[in-house]
């Protein structure tokens, strides 16, 4: 560790590169002695990792890594906090801005340097930087990663859409980037208007996997972008705030409690500039055969959905509901704690058990649908019949847990894959 204290590192991430690039460029020029690594996973298919470490003036560094266990991934992580400790100490440098690779998600990368980074190195931020414009696009793209040329390894079989999900979701700060009007992202509290112009150029589907039109960014972009990520601020690429958002500091448990399906901190209900979200709740359980046969249309009903579920069938089960591009991931996240003895309550995070205590039903426990929907041109009403059309009828509920768990099962390829 130097004598002026640890170093400083803010990641920089998200698949709308131009943003990215201008995040960085932005804070390069604004924090004095700062620097910039980037790992360039697109050489991964010759057997390295490029890396490039630069400042204000131009590139100070130049170097290959070779892959780990053949993914560009596990290079990019063993290479990043040998060079966070090298620049560490060295003591010149006062912010290490970490520019990840498009498709590389905050969440792996942040815990990485909290948990290595020691007493030299500080994780003091994570950014997302976005196009509003492009928002929209990239949650409906279902494309694989490797067929736009942004796959982190061969076995990589990540969306988009999910990517980018993620991407937002994970972070506390959102960079937006200014269109063309020179409009910033004015999402509510919170909110800055940048100055100045993007310094990484125009954003445009040229330089996006996801091949579209894109208008620039009105009123409907930034409304689906502040009830996609409520919990995040939101900053102009270009402001000068941003600068102060990069050391601000980063709780990485949070960040992990915020993405837990038992206490993820979930869009709010909302209508506004064409965008609607709406938040549906229910105590029953959903019969499995009706919910799987409503799957596709619940997918393609909305831009994104999120939440958790629970099943007639499996009702010690807490379900993950995950959706974006018309796609769905459904994951067993554990049991609900009402399934749990009382003395497996203490090895269970603080977080969930408060967020099960404010939620606490006399007979089902903390079990209960928690599903949110986000979208332009959503059909609220026709969505949450939908739902409801899939919960157990009057006559299925009153024949209790033992009747529930003989229903025919509808979910067992999905949760239960044979290997």
């Amino acid at each position: 560790m130097s004598a002026a204290g640890p170093l400083s590192v803010v990641l920089v991430g998200g698949l709308h590169a131009d943003a990215r690039r201008t995040a960085v460029d932005r804070l390069l020029h604004t924090v004095p002695g700062s620097v910039a690594l980037h790992h360039d996973l697109a050489s991964a298919a010759a057997g390295t990792v490029h890396r490039t470490v630069r400042d204000r003036a131009g590139t100070l560094d130049e170097g290959e890594a070779p892959l780990a266990n053949d993914c560009a991934c596990c290079a990019l992580r063993e290479d990043l906090m040998p060079e966070l400790e090298r620049l560490a100490g060295a003591g010149t440098c006062r912010l290490a801005v970490v520019e990840l690779w498009d498709s590389v998600e905050p969440k792996a990368m942040a815990e990485v340097v909290a948990a290595h980074g020691g007493d030299g190195v500080r994780l003091t931020g994570v950014i997302t930087a976005v196009d509003p414009a492009l928002v929209l696009p990239y949650l409906g793209c279902g494309d694989d990663l490797a067929e736009a040329g942004l796959a982190a390894a061969a076995s990589d079989q990540r969306t988009v859409a999910d990517t980018f999900a993620r991407q937002l979701e994970y972070v506390s700060v959102l960079a937006l980037a200014e269109d063309v009007t020179g409009r910033a992202g004015d999402t509510g509290d919170g909110a800055a208007r940048g100055a100045g112009s993007t310094a990484a150029g125009d954003t445009s589907a040229a330089a996006s996997p996801v091949e579209v039109d894109v208008e620039p960014a009105d009123a409907t972009d930034y409304a689906l972008l502040a009830q996609l990520v409520p919990t995040a601020r939101h900053i102009g690429v270009d402001s000068v705030e941003l600068a102060a958002a990069a050391v601000a500091g980063f709780d990485v448990e949070a960040a992990a409690d915020r993405q837990h399906p038992a206490c993820a901190l979930l869009p709010q209900e909302a209508d506004a500039d064409g965008v609607t979200t709406v938040v549906w709740r229910a105590r029953r359980p959903f019969h499995p055969e009706r919910l799987f046969a409503a799957l596709e249309e619940l997918c393609c009903a909305a831009a994104r959905s999120r939440g958790r579920f629970w099943l007639a069938d499996r009702p010690d089960t807490l379900l993950a509901w995950d959706s974006a591009g018309g796609a769905l991931c459904v994951e067993n996240a554990g049991p609900w704690l009402a399934s749990l003895p009382d003395a497996a309550w203490e090895m269970v995070p603080a977080t969930r058990r408060v967020a099960a205590a404010l939620d606490w039903h006399p007979e089902h426990g903390d079990r209960a649908q928690y599903l949110t929907f986000t979208s332009p041109g959503l059909d609220a009403d026709g969505l949450r019949a939908l739902l409801e059309s899939c919960l157990l009828s009057d006559a299925e509920y009153a024949g209790g847990p033992d009747a529930w768990r003989r229903l025919m099962p509808a979910f067992d390829e999905l949760l239960d894959p044979v290997s």
